[in-house]
């Protein structure tokens, strides 16, 4: 998400990127894979379990969730897309 705005522009997210202290409501970068590969996405963990989190990916439809790996950058399947 760095250096895609206006130069010296910050990230407007604030993100948890260590998946050993993810908690309900953190705010995380999560990919994609498949034709999305490498596309960063936000979303809000709604979820988290040990080997798995489940994130909100969209706020206009939040009863939309995706199942992640639980890793710095979560993985979902691009068939949950």
């Amino acid at each position: 998400m760095q250096d895609m705005g206006e130069a010296g522009e910050a990230c407007p997210f604030e993100f948890n990127f260590d998946e050993k202290t993810f908690k309900v409501g953190d705010t995380v970068s999560y990919r994609v894979s498949g034709s999305l590969d490498g596309f960063p996405f936000v979303g809000t963990l709604v979820e988290v379990h040990e080997d798995y989190v489940m994130i909100a990916g969209d706020a206009s439809e939040p009863d939309t969730l995706y199942r992640g790996t639980r890793e710095s950058r979560p993985l979902v399947d691009e068939s949950q897309i």
